[in-house]
């Protein structure tokens, strides 16, 4: 117990040991999906590095989570690529990140931290498996050399599914074997990387595959100029971070929010949009960063909320993609030892010395290993053995999945979440409407017996189903009402089952109430 309340403290120097080398790990996985993610975004790949050293400082520093790791999301990439298109502008799409910092702080000061549970589990794995989708559809053209050709695409407004594969045969005299080599080669590392029986050593279990297929990406760009020079990859091929000259040239690398467009409401349905879902992407990763911590603390989820929304507010003012707590830089912080928020923090100082000292070594990555690594991770969000388990859950979990993916697929994101809470409502008013009650009916030398035992809660959801049964009792039976069961009775069910008596009466239905409370709203009962 005294370990765990040391542990629980926060930031400490007394675990540095610890927090030092968890701290490079997670700086070596962020790196890489810092600038993919800004890639598959449409955004500034700067921006991708401004949005990883605020998650590892500023809200590293608010938070309430000892281990939990944010930065720029997967989970986001589909809402930042539309709303710069929908906005015209990426300074008007940092207001919109500035006013989702600040809705997500008053939902802190709300306690909206339970959000997350309001929301059916089949619609939250459907909007990630449909990001996973749209990441794979949108990484082909990068994967295969077409940067220059799908900027138009990366930049429409439609996610229509249709928007890329249509066009992949009218662009494959263009597909670039240089860049076909180097995703084939990095796709080949990320697969291998994760099977277990290289996972037993140390060296596998430790370096990050994202890392190696982009130094690897880099040594094969180079081998191809001394003896393929056909196979090079162009500079629009390849990352192309601003390099700073002077103090003065750093400070002019960061963009600032445009904030004459404070009354287009498009912004502030961006800003609701990034809000919730980074809200909801962030409470589901800190609670599984919780079930990972060895020492099994607790993340306070209204602070934590207050956390995003502060580094959602200062990435937003400084040029910053959307940020959220991200599960494979925490899971990585975790099994790399990580005790304390101090990795968290390392890992942020890091990105920001990398992006100062290194920029022009990061130039040299190419396009299409970053594109490898994002096709791995939307397939791991919408892998072939969650629509299994999706399926074996049954007709009531599967089809507000589907639903969900196919809405998101041909409208946009917050829409498809929207058709598929409808859809989860319906099954979940439809099981209510069947679970209000049970009915039980017997046959003796008197005639029939039915008994009708409420269930411990009965809401007025339940008044259609209990309605219904009524209705159809039948004639010169016994009725048995049992509300020993129940908890708590809503008054329309009440006055359903007390003005069931003068129907009863005249089915010739002998009627037996087993404590049920009275309804005072009616005058004679």
């Amino acid at each position: 117990m005294d370990t765990q309340q040391k542990m629980s403290s926060g930031l400490s120097f007394q675990y540095l040991k610890n927090d030092l080398p968890a701290g490079l790990v997670v700086f070596l996985v962020a790196l890489p999906l810092c600038l993919g993610i800004a890639l598959a975004s449409g955004a500034p790949l700067f921006a991708g590095i401004i949005a990883g050293v605020i998650g590892g400082t500023v809200v590293a520093f608010a938070s309430g989570s000892s281990l939990s790791v944010s930065g720029p999301a997967a989970g986001l990439t589909v809402i930042v690529l539309n709303a710069i298109t929908t906005l015209g502008s990426y300074e008007i799409f940092l207001l919109a990140v500035v006013i989702a910092g600040l809705l997500q702080i008053v939902l802190g000061f709300l306690k909206a931290g339970l959000i997350a549970h309001y929301f059916p589990s089949s619609v939250i794995k459907g909007m990630l498996a449909a990001i996973g989708i749209i990441l794979i559809r949108k990484q082909i053209g990068s994967a295969l050399g077409l940067e220059s050709i799908t900027e138009n695409t990366l930049t429409n407004e439609a996610t229509g599914i249709s928007a890329t594969f249509s066009q992949l045969f009218e662009w494959i005299e263009f597909v670039h074997p240089g860049a076909v080599i180097i995703a084939v080669l990095s796709l080949f590392v990320l697969i291998i990387w994760e099977r277990p029986f290289l996972k037993k050593y140390a060296f596998f279990k430790f370096v990050p595959s994202a890392l190696v297929v982009v130094i690897l990406g880099v040594i094969m760009n180079e081998l191809f100029k001394n003896f393929n020079p056909g196979f090079v990859l162009e500079t629009n091929k390849l990352v192309q971070l601003p390099i700073a000259t002077s103090t003065a040239g750093f400070f002019q690398l960061f963009t600032l929010p445009d904030f004459s467009a404070i009354v287009n409401y498009q912004v502030y349905v961006v800003a609701v949009t990034i809000a919730i879902i980074a809200s909801l992407e962030t409470l589901l990763s800190v609670e599984a960063a919780d079930k990972l911590d060895p020492y099994k603390r607790n993340t306070p989820t209204n602070r934590e909320l207050k956390a995003q929304g502060i580094g959602n507010l200062v990435s937003g003012m400084i040029g910053g993609l959307p940020l959220t707590a991200v599960i494979v830089r925490s899971s990585a912080n975790i099994n790399s030892g990580g005790r304390t928020k101090l990795s968290a923090i390392v890992h942020g100082v890091l990105l920001f010395v990398s992006v100062v000292s290194i920029a022009s070594l990061l130039n040299l990555i190419p396009l299409a290993c970053l594109a490898a690594v994002l096709l791995v991770i939307g397939y791991k969000l919408a892998k072939v053995s969650l629509f299994k388990s999706m399926y074996k859950l049954g007709w009531e979990q599967f089809i507000p999945f589907i639903i969900t993916i196919v809405a998101i697929q041909f409208s946009d994101l917050l829409k498809g979440i929207a058709v598929g809470m409808v859809v989860a409502i319906f099954f979940i008013l439809r099981n209510n409407y069947k679970l209000s009650h049970h009915y039980k009916k017997e046959t003796n030398d008197e005639g029939e017996k039915i008994t009708i035992t409420l269930a411990e809660d009965v809401s007025f959801l339940n008044k259609g189903g209990i309605a219904l049964t009524l209705r159809e009792l039948p004639d010169n039976s016994t009725v048995i009402i049992d509300g020993r069961n129940a908890e708590n009775i809503d008054m329309d069910v009440l006055e359903i089952i007390h003005d069931f008596k003068e129907t009863a009466s005249l089915k010739n239905i002998k009627l037996e109430f087993i404590e049920i409370p009275a309804f005072i709203g009616t005058a004679g009962h």
